[in-house]
């Protein structure tokens, strides 16, 4: 039997409660800090707003700002509810202000609406993660430089289609993926710049008229600026989230090819690397096997966060100007995207930095055709037409049984060669992001400490 609902915002069926509000319950309870920080600001304007009477004096101001300080603090204890009646995170900080500071609760939400509140909050949510996922992928960056100067002389077969190609070396695999990861990088700062602006001020996309301050908000929230039209503002949502997944993808991408080729060069048949034995899991049947189960599932989620940046990208691409519910959907997706990452980040750092080489296995992989390319080059270097020197070479491959693996590497000394790897610059452009990152996360936490009035994120007085 069905029955309905009484919500702040009307009366609504039980079913179509329940259908509508989605996994938002559950979800929401990510974004209860930002939700509040978005109040704050939002208040901490209110209140300077040229009307008279004003809608808030400063010690309302105060009281508004202490109790989301508390709702903060209840979050993190886990003691925070949102319930189905409320919807969404919006509608129970409202909630609980107005059941603890009365008419004031009821004005928070004054020349604003929840289209433009979960804009914020998800640019907020996002302006932290990607903060911290730019941060591990340096990690990460750095954990596979020290791999690579560690192991920079150590020759290692260089492929091609999968097959013996030319004389290579572990250091030039490893800080390749240095280099991809770098590049992903510069993705990430874009998507992170492409979010750093406030979409408060849209309301229900058209602005509203009443003189509010929308680049005090923006400044207050520690957001490089306002996104400028009122209905962009609004119709950004989702393309930011499908954006960042995209950027997000590309360090999937990264992840996986890395771990591709260490299931590959780990297989007893190489044996080149070892991974850390307790990083592998066991058979249920089979008593010797240690699977190499993290690197697998890094394969697999990426392409988890790729369907997921396709998925968001999919439900915004027909969508009219304006809000759309169509846009809840797109929630989901985005933070597992976040979280997929981040984990996978975490987890290959920790195996790089237990990851075993085994050079005499490495040695045993090179056999006299990988010389060939090399010899022929020599044969050039003496005066010889390529052509002909290729030919030569392709049939005399006997004449390579001699070459040494690391004598080869070490001829070629070009830039970014076996070599030739510039390992300074690589801790030079990691050292680079690391302050860049670290910079804007301080302007940011400074900038809500001052909002709030205690310390942030510690939320210390």
């Amino acid at each position: 039997m069905s029955s309905s609902h009484k919500t702040t915002v009307g009366d609504i069926e039980s079913e179509v409660l329940a259908f509508t509000a989605g996994r938002d319950v559950e979800l929401d309870h990510a974004l209860i800090e930002v939700d509040c920080i978005g109040s704050a600001a939002h208040v901490t304007m209110l209140a300077g707003m040229p009307v008279d009477p004003p809608l808030f004096a400063q010690d309302d101001v105060r009281n508004v700002i202490r109790e989301l300080v508390a709702i903060m603090r209840q979050a993190r204890a886990g003691s925070f509810s949102i319930t189905l009646d409320d919807q969404d995170v919006h509608l129970a900080v409202e909630r609980t202000l107005t059941k603890r500071l009365g008419d004031l609760g009821k004005k928070i939400h004054t020349a604003r609406s929840r289209n433009d509140q979960v804009a914020v909050d998800l640019r907020l949510f996002a302006k932290q993660q990607l903060a911290e996922a730019m941060d591990e992928t340096v990690r990460l960056a750095g954990v596979l430089l020290t791999f690579a100067e560690t192991h920079h002389d150590v020759p290692m077969v260089g492929r091609t289609h999968m097959q013996p190609a030319m004389p290579s070396s572990v250091g030039l695999w490893a800080s390749s993926f240095v280099d991809a990861l770098l590049d992903d990088l510069a993705l990430l700062k874009g998507a992170y710049d492409l979010n750093n602006q406030s979409p408060l001020g849209s309301a229900a996309s058209y602005g509203v008229p009443l003189p509010i301050d929308r680049e005090r908000v923006s400044a207050l929230l520690g957001f490089a600026r306002p996104i400028h039209n009122v209905l962009y503002a609004n119709n950004a949502r989702g393309k930011t989230e499908s954006v960042i997944l995209f950027a997000l993808s590309q360090v999937m991408l990264t992840l996986s090819r890395l771990a591709q080729d260490l299931m590959l060069f780990t297989m007893p048949e190489f044996g080149y690397f070892s991974l850390p034995a307790e990083y592998c899991t066991g058979s249920s049947i089979m008593p010797q096997k240690k699977n190499p189960d993290v690197l697998e599932l890094v394969r697999a989620k990426s392409s988890r966060v790729l369907a997921h940046a396709v998925g968001v990208y999919d439900i915004v691409k027909a969508a009219p100007s304006g809000y759309n519910r169509d846009l809840q959907e797109a929630k989901e997706p985005f933070m597992d995207g976040l979280n997929t990452t981040r984990s996978s980040l975490r987890i290959m750092s920790l195996l790089m930095e237990k990851l075993v080489v085994n050079p005499d296995a490495l040695l045993k992989g090179f056999s006299p055709d990988v010389f060939a390319t090399d010899r022929a080059l020599e044969l050039v270097g003496e005066g010889m037409p390529f052509r002909d020197a290729y030919h030569h070479v392709k049939a005399h491959l006997a004449e390579l049984e001699d070459m040494d693996p690391a004598e080869a590497i070490a001829k070629k000394r070009h830039l970014g060669a076996t070599a030739g790897l510039d390992f300074a610059q690589y801790k030079k452009r990691i050292e680079a992001v690391t302050s860049a990152v670290a910079s804007d996360r301080n302007g940011f936490h400074q900038a809500v400490s001052k909002l709030l009035g205690v310390e942030f994120p510690s939320l210390e007085k």
